[in-house]
């Protein structure tokens, strides 16, 4: 399509309209965060002390998460059993799980009435503690660990069976295994997975705000959020917020800085078979049991305790759900929209002109929403109260924060079906809006649905943005349910987590199915 003399007009400028709205979304509000900011005022003692943990605790969590991924994975990559499959698609799930709800369930765990901390006490041993530095890393370490297996076994399973086969052939110990064929492999992927899980800890927000806090425990994004709801010093929460964004922004370009792994070598495609993984079978086996364990304890601990208290929850809770509802339902709808606009603009276009379009559409990578959702405080307080605005903000900001997750997906497809129909179509003279309903979306019916459940998934579960703008009468249901738990009503707080749990699931399984079932 890129090279024909039948373009999506249309296409073309929605997708310029899409990125020019990115734009002012991100650098506009950076735009308003700098000007609000003061050219003389700096950063207090307790700024440094919240970028210092917000630093140290990223780079420790990334690094944890690395580590205790690294034998997940290769007990993973090294066996065959019933239920592999399920397990690798387990992994998957925290990064669809709402934030409060995982920690709600290490709090059932870890807490001060946790069960470790039950069995600690039986033994006659002193207790963890939950809250604090060591709570937020655990957190990030649950949400990460999973991902930084899916990322390290991807470069296992990338190694050709015929390194293996060879191997064996020249008698080579797990010792030697490791350092002539696993070792290189790790040297070029895990730099990538770190870089990657270290730009997610450092914009994580509802971790530090419900284990954090404290003069030793208080990340950037946390001093933001006190800052406008304690202080309400808008000039120091623009300051903090411009910190934010530099530390994402410098680790975003070392992350895109760091080379793609390249092919291990060729191979014949065939299954791997690990001659070596006759030995330690009972420790592979342990290794997937305890991170089984830890990930799967803590949400059975919150449905067992909070499914009962659904149907009983208050009023004010279920008002929150049919808010996050609609903040999911049209974040999902413009994250679609804005994408499937992108992605027709850059297959129109070619050169800078198509590079700088996707490029835009990846602009919220290194932006937090609290720091946009800051701006965008700064830009309407003037002018209305916030407030009205919570819900629209929010889904908007949600929404350029999931999209490029959803360029990925349907940018490829995209083109895949230009390669395969744009020349009959343009030989048949569709064009236009005809050709995108008769020829494209068809065909993109899978990531389209896979992108709106994603979109809305963690749209549902945010608790960013919405904290910033909100009052007492358009809570969504995070929001509520972090003020039940500061409230210490740990019953209703397991019944919203719960619901909280099902409405995200249920987002996501109804868009993914929508697009399974209409590609079928």
């Amino acid at each position: 399509m890129a090279g024909r003399a039948e373009p999506l007009g249309p296409a073309v400028w929605a997708g310029t309209a899409v990125a020019a709205v990115l734009l002012a979304l991100t650098l506009g509000s950076l735009g308003a965060v700098a000007w609000n900011a003061g050219a003389t005022a700096g950063l207090g003692a307790a700024d440094w002390a919240a970028i210092r943990f917000t630093v140290v605790q990223a780079l420790v969590s990334a690094l944890l998460s690395v580590m205790l991924a690294l034998p997940v994975a290769r007990a993973l990559a090294r066996r065959r059993f019933p239920g592999r499959g399920l397990l690798i698609t387990l992994l998957g799930a925290p990064f669809l799980l709402p934030t409060l709800v995982a920690v709600l369930g290490l709090v059932a765990v870890f807490g001060r009435n946790g069960v470790v901390n039950g069995w600690l006490a039986a033994a006659g041993l002193h207790p963890v503690q939950i809250y604090g530095p060591q709570g937020v890393i655990l957190a990030h370490v649950f949400f990460n660990m999973p991902l930084a297996t899916r990322l390290i076994l991807q470069g296992w399973l990338a190694i050709p069976a015929e390194r293996f086969r060879l191997a064996a052939s020249l008698g080579f110990g797990p010792r030697d295994l490791f350092r002539q064929i696993e070792l290189p492999m790790l040297r070029e992927v895990v730099p990538g997975a770190f870089l990657v899980i270290l730009l997610i800890c450092l914009t994580s927000f509802a971790v530090a705000l419900t284990l954090g806090g404290g003069p030793r425990a208080t990340t950037v994004e946390l001093a933001i959020y006190q800052a406008f709801r304690f202080d309400f010093d808008l000039g120091r929460a623009a300051r903090l917020a411009l910190v934010q964004f530099v530390l994402c922004a410098v680790a975003a370009a070392v992350t895109l800085q760091v080379p793609v792994p390249g092919a291990f070598g060729g191979g014949l495609d065939r299954a791997v078979r690990r001659w070596d993984a006759r030995r330690l079978g009972l420790l592979d086996a342990g290794v997937l049991a305890l991170a089984t364990a830890f990930l799967l304890v803590p949400l059975l601990m919150v449905v067992l305790a909070g499914l009962p208290r659904v149907w009983a929850l208050p009023a004010p809770v279920w008002q929150a759900a049919w808010h996050s509802v609609q903040v999911a339902l049209g974040s999902a709808v413009l994250t679609l929209g804005f994408a499937l606009a992108l992605g027709l603009a850059v297959l129109r276009m070619r050169g800078p002109l198509a590079q700088g379009l996707e490029t835009t559409g990846m602009l919220s990578l290194a932006a937090s929403p609290l720091v946009i959702g800051t701006g965008l405080f700064l830009i309407v307080y003037p002018v209305m109260d916030p407030a009205r605005a919570a819900l629209p903000v929010t889904a908007l900001v949600n929404a350029a924060m999931a999209l490029p997750f959803a360029l990925r997906a349907i940018l490829p497809a995209l083109r895949q079906v230009d390669r395969d129909y744009g020349r009959l179509a343009s030989s048949l003279g569709m064009a236009g809006w005809t050709r995108l309903r008769l020829v494209i979306l068809p065909r993109l019916r899978r990531p389209l649905g896979f992108s709106g459940g994603l979109a809305a998934a963690l749209s549902m579960g945010d608790l960013g943005v919405i904290v910033l703008f909100a009052e007492t009468g358009n809570q969504t249901l995070p929001m509520q349910l972090q003020r039940l738990m500061g409230a210490y009503r740990m019953g209703e707080a397991m019944g919203a987590a719960v619901l909280l749990l099902g409405l995200s699931l249920l987002a996501f399984w109804a868009f993914d199915r929508w697009g399974r079932r209409a590609a079928a």
